[in-house]
């Protein structure tokens, strides 16, 4: 019996080459985007699930009052001290919450390492990776200890044996302890973990938030009640000190200064629903984007919808040429479920076809997605290939059962007297499938030209500064102590290079922020501005401009001890109606010796520092000089155009011989840099582009079939037609109406959705499109001319048969 299913398979499938191809196709193309989904998701929720710790274990955060950013950072004080008053807490660990890059040194050979961490002697506690060589426990317990990752152990020490060796990082010697494995995916994959984290100087201070902080929670404990004894840790020790000191109920003090509230965000759920940090991860392995995986998902899920709706509208278009099939195995014995049984099996053979077109498609594009998704994704697994056998099982359910059923309802005797062409059985489930096509390709259509606009809205938006042929670059001095004098001396020399127009620097990137944020309080209003130490020069250098007031100079003495700028954003926030020669107490101090007043000179105006994803942030601005030390990391440096490549030879050498030998020469231009910031919503857009792409095509495919299979069913009527007289354009108007009304009628089911999900997916930027009638308008009209393009060709191919042939048994 099955054997003879096959061979009425492979008939009807040379006697319909084309259509069946168009099914084969629109079926694994949809089931390529759900793999391709099913691949990141997989991924992205596999972070930290080989991590024995991973319900128990929490990721410290705190939010600085109601309103302000939320840091991944801690002080020293605050973790001790949880740890010695909170019992249900078992270990704490104090780590880097970024990577470094560096040189190590090893006998004479210089590696310029990456994903460096350094951590206190817990962090294998945390993330307990396979030891392959040396101590098993409290590795990072002695000072100057250092544990290398397998790959690195072998790049650095090649065959020998790495235990007990030294190594150099920054400027400090090192011995290694341990060789160990890393396990991905993991919220931390360092090359290399280095002990000693904690600075002396930070050990009492509880304002010295420095320090990302994991604890790990007795099993058992309830989370919640820890956050609370945490939270009270801060109330003791911070608010009702500080209040005390101040002369102030706490209340006022909160009221005042803010208050800290402490969060928690377990392990296994950091990367995808744990809070963010304001500095944009949690863990040096970033976080992961929750809501391009939900579009991916709910994308992929709808193509593999479309695909399906166009397999189910061929399927029961062109039942038509086997319903006297179907009529004669009825008379001859076959039972509904026999023919229900038969065509489903047909399913799951072009099913399987179209799964192993699919896996082509996902092999073949696999690069190219790993590269858009920053990933090493590969189809393997256990896990994979049950969800493969699912997704053939759902498909085989939701394409097949359908058909078969309505195939297996044909009324025997009507079809066998011929006149089945005639019943208008199961037209109107497949005009609604159409309909349905045309709505999803709406919203596609819609979303991508929405999600456009906002890219290059963003691309094209004012930021406030202009970082036209500026470059920055990683100023690597030894001593860090000393960088502002070095920088000093540097900074003449540098602009005597032919090539370079200006030198200057600050204590941050833009699209990263600065580098440091201090609190303070002025007139019983509470900031929390971004900290930027600049150079004299920078604003002018950068195009920024001054609205009120004047720029930091070096004509006046002040400008380096006592003089501050505001942006526009903090002097809204602090309600300064005439902010110039205001004095205001900064969170800054100076040799312990009380926080420092500052003189406001000037007000910036509001330059993007951030992605444009966020507000500008409040801002105040002193000179790098003000404090004796400082947090800038890049020189920047405006280059001519012209000779830009001599200028760079120039730059390099110099760098080689005056800053730092050890390390290469590495430069960006700002506005690449910048770039980055909008990285994300670019994947989104190219995401929507090459998907609406899909869409478009799946969609064409079940309109050109449908509209073949309708018009062939009329040949008699047109041949009539024309033999009464009926003019070609009479005819294609007649033949192309009811699909310019399904179009319609689609576009207007598709509006709404894309609608609302669009207007959500806008809210999370702050600088942002209003979404206009142009998307919709541009949408419709292409609707129309891809329907009638379509219909209109197989239109006009029908009314050019030949009457004679379809009229002379009439």
């Amino acid at each position: 019996m099955i054997s003879n299913w096959f061979k009425i398979f492979i008939y009807h499938l040379k006697q319909n080459k084309m259509f069946s191809f168009l099914n084969v196709l629109g079926l694994s193309i949809g089931v390529a985007s759900v793999i391709f989904a099913i691949l990141y998701w997989n991924n992205e929720h596999a972070y930290d699930q080989w991590n024995p710790n991973k319900e128990n274990a929490y990721m410290v955060l705190n939010k600085i009052g109601a309103t302000g950013d939320t840091w991944g950072s801690n002080s020293i004080p605050f973790g001790e001290t949880c740890k010695a008053t909170i019992s249900e807490i078992e270990k704490i660990c104090f780590f880097n919450t970024w990577y470094d890059e560096d040189i190590i040194k090893y006998q004479g050979q210089k590696l310029m390492a990456k994903k460096i961490t350094v951590s206190d002697e817990n962090f294998f506690d945390f993330f307990p990776f396979e030891i392959l060589k040396g101590a098993k426990t409290n590795i990072l317990k002695e000072k100057n200890s250092v544990a290398l990752s397998e790959e690195q152990a072998k790049l650095i020490f090649k065959d020998d044996d790495p235990i007990g060796k030294a190594i150099t990082y920054n400027t400090g010697t090192y011995t290694v302890k341990a060789v160990y494995r890393i396990i991905s995916p993991s919220s931390m994959e360092p090359n290399y973990v280095f002990s000693g984290v904690k600075r002396e100087n930070d050990i009492n201070s509880w304002g010295n938030f420095n320090y990302g902080l994991l604890v790990k929670i007795k099993k058992g404990a309830d989370p919640v009640a820890v956050l609370k004894k945490m939270q009270n840790v801060n109330y003791v020790n911070r608010t009702l000190k500080d209040a005390k000191e101040n002369g102030q109920t706490p209340e006022q003090y909160v009221k005042e200064n803010g208050e800290i509230t402490v969060i928690l965000d377990q392990m296994q759920m950091s990367r995808l629903h744990g809070t963010k940090s304001s500095a944009g991860q949690n863990f040096p392995e970033g976080v992961g984007n929750l809501k391009l995986l939900y579009i991916m998902a709910g994308l992929s899920i709808l193509i593999l919808v479309l695909s399906l709706v166009n397999y189910i509208n061929l399927a029961t278009a062109s039942a038509i040429k086997r319903a006297k099939e179907v009529g004669v195995r009825k008379i001859v014995g076959a039972t509904k479920n026999q023919i229900i049984t038969q065509f489903i099996f047909e399913t799951a053979i072009i099913v399987v076809l179209a799964i192993v077109f699919a896996l082509a498609i996902v092999e073949l594009s696999l690069p190219y997605y790993n590269t858009f998704l920053k990933k090493t994704l590969t189809m393997n697994g256990s896990e994979f290939y049950l969800q493969l056998i699912m997704i053939f099982g759902l498909v085989i359910i939701l394409a097949g059962i359908f058909p078969a059923i309505y195939i297996s309802n044909f009324e025997t005797l009507k079809v066998l007297k011929g006149n089945f062409s005639r019943s208008k059985s199961g037209i109107w489930i497949r005009n609604s499938m159409l309909i349905f096509q045309f709505g999803i390709a709406a919203f596609f259509i819609i979303g991508a030209l929405i999600v456009n606009s906002q890219v290059n809205y963003m691309m094209n938006k004012d930021l406030g500064f202009s970082g036209d042929q500026v470059i920055s670059i990683p100023y690597n001095k030894p001593d860090r102590q000393k960088r502002t004098q070095q920088y000093g001396v540097d900074k003449p020399e540098i602009k005597k290079i032919p090539g370079v127009l200006d030198v200057t620097t600050f204590a941050g990137s833009f699209g990263g922020s600065t580098n440091s944020s201090s609190g303070f309080t002025h007139n019983g209003i509470f900031v929390q501005p971004r900290n930027a130490e600049i150079d004299f020069g920078f604003l002018e250098m950068m195009k920024i401009k001054i609205v009120e007031g004047r720029d930091l100079s070096p004509k006046f003495a002040s400008d380096t001890v006592s003089s501050m700028l505001i942006n526009e954003t903090l002097a809204k926030t602090l309600n300064l109606k005439n902010p110039i020669n205001t004095i205001i107490t900064s969170g800054w101090s100076k040799n312990d010796s009380g926080n420092l007043k500052f003189k406001i000179v000037g007000v910036v105006k509001d330059f993007h520092i951030t992605g444009l994803q966020n507000k500008v942030p409040p801002m105040v601005f002193i000179n790098i000089k003000t404090l004796g030390w400082n947090n800038f990391n890049n020189i920047f440096v405006k280059v001519s155009p012209n000779n830009l490549t001599e200028t760079l030879e120039k730059l390099k050498s110099y760098w080689a011989k005056n800053v730092n030998p050890d390390y290469p020469f590495e430069y960006e231009f700002v506005n690449k840099g910048f770039a980055r910031t909008y990285q994300e919503q670019i994947k989104q857009k190219n995401l929507f582009f090459i998907l609406n792409l899909v869409v478009i095509i799946i969609a064409v495919f079940g309109l050109f079939a449908l509209a073949s299979f309708s018009m062939e069913r009329r040949l008699k009527e047109i041949a009539i037609r024309k033999t009464l007289g009926a003019e070609t354009d009479i005819l294609l108007k007649e033949l192309s109406k009811q699909y310019v009304l399904f179009c319609l009628l689609g576009f207007g089911i598709g509006i709404g959705p894309a609608y609302i999900l669009l207007q959500k997916w806008l809210e999370d930027y702050a600088f942002r499109i209003n979404i206009s009638t142009l998307p919709f308008s541009i949408a419709l009209v292409s609707l129309l001319f891809l329907t009638l393009l379509i219909v209109l060709t197989k239109a006009y191919q029908v009314t050019k048969i030949d009457v004679l042939k379809y009229l002379k048994y009439e």
